[in-house]
């Protein structure tokens, strides 16, 4: 059950045509002219990302690009598990396993492995559980500490005693969590730290103006574009049959996290959702962390670093505290938004690699 097998990326030509099909015969929906995004994406952007899809996105480049680096699958806790495994080739590397989040995948990462690797880090980029091209998940339960405990083995298979985690939207729910059980993470590095209010109105009582403006932004996500996790928490099966069948239909449900993104991105994300069918797997998730009966006893204690977006989901420094006893860096950058490893790779590099240096 411990085997590791080489894997390599290779979509069936006829899959190629079968969604160059689906594509030129899209059949799409009204909406209320001038209406733009009021009620949800708007037609003229999904429009903009299929045709892109269509006419100038070339999936064998990235195939390419995925099997340059080594691929691997392995089986863990009766799920396959796929794995990018780039080694640094230091005498001494750090090794960092990173993990993504929806609706991103490994192409997330794709574009911080090289200076990674040039600064003597070792990389483990997983598909999540259900995701990609490790997925579709075939039984209940993979929430987030079973996915942690799922990192926890890969490592342990791929011989690292002393690792850190990184992650970014779910990858930032996941890594404290692998840093919580897994006394072999030397440090925790996110983009995100999702801790928010307890419900005890204690909390709220002395908030400064800049708390309060963060609490305002997070509501306003919540009431605004936060309908995502609600159905994807109650209904995901719902959603998944559209999801499977149409091209364009994905493009739109998982764009819509994704608007002002380049087109090339949004479209090799959905393309890795596409050809391996986890549209509807992938959001289960969401529903496996809503009904998980799994809570933390304490707040982690690995040392822990944000990296955040003044664009993003902002963190509120006291609530993340409560849940995270040993924070020591705080970095909020003037970056474009929540994908920092593709939007900015610089600055989460350098971020990263300085607070790895620094554990060392």
């Amino acid at each position: 059950m411990s085997t590791i097998h080489p894997f390599r990326v290779d979509v069936p030509q006829a899959d190629l045509d079968d969604l160059q099909a689906r594509l030129a015969r899209t059949r799409w929906t009204d909406e209320i002219p001038g209406s733009g995004s009021e009620y949800g994406v708007a037609l003229s952007q999904v429009k903009a990302w299929a045709e892109h899809w269509r006419t100038t996105f070339d999936w064998r480049a990235l195939e390419a690009r995925l099997n340059a680096y080594p691929q691997f699958t392995t089986e863990i806790d009766g799920q396959t598990i796929h794995f990018l495994h780039v080694r640094s080739g230091a005498a001494e590397p750090v090794a960092l396993i990173l993990t993504h989040g929806w609706p991103g995948s490994v192409v997330e990462y794709l574009d911080v492995i090289e200076p990674l690797a040039a600064a003597g880090y070792d990389l483990v980029i997983p598909s999540l559980p259900g995701y990609g091209f490790s997925g579709p998940t075939t039984d209940r339960g993979w929430d987030i500490p079973r996915t942690a405990r799922a990192w926890k083995e890969l490592m342990a298979r791929l011989g690292y005693e002393r690792y850190g985690a990184v992650g970014n939207d779910a990858g930032s729910m996941i890594s404290p969590e692998l840093g919580r059980i897994d006394p072999h993470v030397i440090g925790v590095h996110v983009t995100q730290l999702f801790s928010f209010p307890s419900g005890d109105p204690a909390e709220l009582a002395d908030l400064t103006a800049e708390e309060q403006a963060a609490m305002a932004k997070l509501q306003w996500f919540w009431e605004s574009l936060g309908a995502f996790n609600v159905l994807q928490s109650q209904q995901p099966q719902t959603l998944a049959h559209a999801l499977a069948d149409s091209p364009t239909g994905l493009l739109g449900w998982n764009g819509q996290l994704m608007v002002g993104l380049d087109d090339e991105f949004v479209v090799a994300n959905a393309a890795v959702y596409w050809f391996t069918q986890t549209a509807g797997s992938s959001i289960r998730f969401y529903k496996e962390m809503a009904g998980s009966t799994e809570r933390p006893t304490g707040p982690t204690t690995t040392p822990t670093a944000l990296a955040g977006s003044s664009n993003d989901f902002p963190g509120i420094r006291r609530f993340a505290r409560r849940d995270h006893a040993n924070i020591v860096r705080w970095n909020v950058y003037d970056t474009p938004g929540h994908y920092a490893a593709h939007e900015a790779t610089d600055v989460l590099v350098s971020d990263v690699d300085a607070f790895f240096r620094s554990l060392v």
